[in-house]
């Protein structure tokens, strides 16, 4: 397989990147129907499978030098296309090492520890690709939107003062602080959709018996608090894109493109991680020709073929 291009990349990133310290308002700024001059889907094919081979070829790397892992944050709003997204951007790599996460409301045994202990069980080994598929960014989306959730959750009365939200904010950044310090890598994309785009798309969910399936009354009454989710995100971005984890903003409204996009930034981490396959030492190279040497020595002897014979 031919060298895939990685010129493209950093360009491609930079636009999407939250730069730590901006103020999100959403949807001010953030078009999510941008296709940064990407015009047709024809044309986003090639980058795609750039991206999807540059995945490819830094995860056998990332495996083979078992020193740091990545960790891919989605987070969007329903129908913003993160199973999708998942299913493409992560098509060429080796599925022994990506491991995704779905997380649903917490069970019993989940609202008996912290809010962040369940995430933490979830974490990839070193070597691995990690996707949270919903995270832990829940706690201050769902939950803010739906504070009667807080009750489940048990916490002591105290904690919940009118600064809770800014106290998870800091809990949150001082853990990817931890996580990013002992070699996991988290990328946080945030699929972008625009409220008419999610009304079409349930729509066709309705409509194709095959799509019948992913769609839930739940997810039009959810709708209902679009304004709601929109300043939480904000929110969300603005205080928890930091140097160490920043958000990159997706547009969602053209799936093909959203696609590009995760698998960019993907890679983009990748090559910055830049690992390396490890180089035997003088001790494993003699194992390496002794063994060789002895592979070697077992080689049948050659028979003379039938028409040389004859």
């Amino acid at each position: 397989m031919s060298q895939p291009d990685t010129h493209w990349v950093a360009g491609f990133v930079q636009p999407l990147r939250i730069q730590p310290g901006t103020t999100v308002s959403l949807p001010d700024g953030f078009d999510p129907a941008d296709r940064f001059g990407v015009r047709k889907k024809a044309d986003g094919i090639a980058l795609l499978r750039q991206g999807v081979q540059l995945l490819a070829r830094y995860q056998d790397r990332l495996a083979a030098q078992d020193t740091y892992a990545v960790l891919v944050v989605l987070q969007g709003m329903d129908a913003a296309g993160k199973d999708s997204t998942v299913r493409h951007v992560m098509s060429g790599v080796n599925p022994q090492g990506v491991h995704v996460s779905s997380f649903k409301e917490p069970s019993a045994t989940e609202l008996s520890h912290d809010y962040l202990w369940r995430h933490a069980q979830r974490m990839p080994a070193r070597g691995e690709i990690g996707i949270f598929n919903r995270s832990h960014y829940e706690e201050v989306l769902v939950v803010r939107v739906h504070p009667e959730y807080l009750e489940r959750e048990k916490i002591p009365a105290d904690a919940k003062r009118h600064d809770l939200w800014q106290h998870r904010y800091r809990d949150i950044n001082d853990w990817e602080r931890y996580l990013t310090d002992n070699g996991i890598r988290l990328v946080k994309l945030f699929l972008n959709l625009s409220r008419a785009e999610q009304r079409a798309r349930f729509l066709r969910r309705i409509d194709r018996p095959e799509k019948n399936w992913k769609f839930s009354a739940a997810d039009i009454a959810e709708r209902q608090y679009w304004d709601q989710y929109q300043r939480a995100y904000s929110e969300m971005l603005t205080h928890t894109s930091t140097a160490w984890a920043p958000w990159y903003v997706l547009p969602a409204d053209h799936k093909w493109f959203t696609r590009i996009c995760a698998a960019a930034v993907i890679a983009h981490a990748l090559i910055d991680l830049d690992p390396r396959y490890p180089t035997p030492g003088e001790t494993d190279r003699q194992e390496l020709l002794q063994a060789r040497a002895r592979l070697e020595a077992e080689a049948p002897e050659i028979r003379p073929s039938r028409s040389s014979a004859s």
